[in-house]
């Protein structure tokens, strides 16, 4: 499947593998509900709400609405996040997840 096919979760979560050093908090709504996912080495998981143990279930919906993308630099800590990057678009994303083959 060419990698933009892929469920943007996914993407997501691919791009954390090819960067361990990162750790993603994607800001999304989904109907009238947000929430704040972090993915890290692979693996999502909701910040606000609980998590499905499943791995295979996506997180993010694909009617969900990407807010906002922060990069940060792993190990993550919620008291000092050093922050790469701070509200990227799915567009802005998308350019580094596509320069990695994603």
């Amino acid at each position: 499947m060419p990698p933009k096919c892929l469920p943007k979760a996914i993407r997501l979560e691919k791009y954390t593998l090819k960067r361990p050093n990162e750790v993603l908090l994607v800001s999304i709504v989904l109907g009238n509900e947000e929430d704040c996912i972090m993915i890290f080495k692979g693996f999502s998981s909701s910040l606000m709400r609980s998590t499905a143990f499943d791995p295979d279930i996506p997180i993010i919906s694909e009617n969900a609405e990407i807010i906002a993308i922060d990069r940060l630099l792993n190990p993550y800590n919620p008291d000092n996040p050093q922050y790469l990057d701070r509200g990227l678009t799915w567009e802005e994303i998308e350019v580094k997840l596509e320069k990695l083959g994603i």
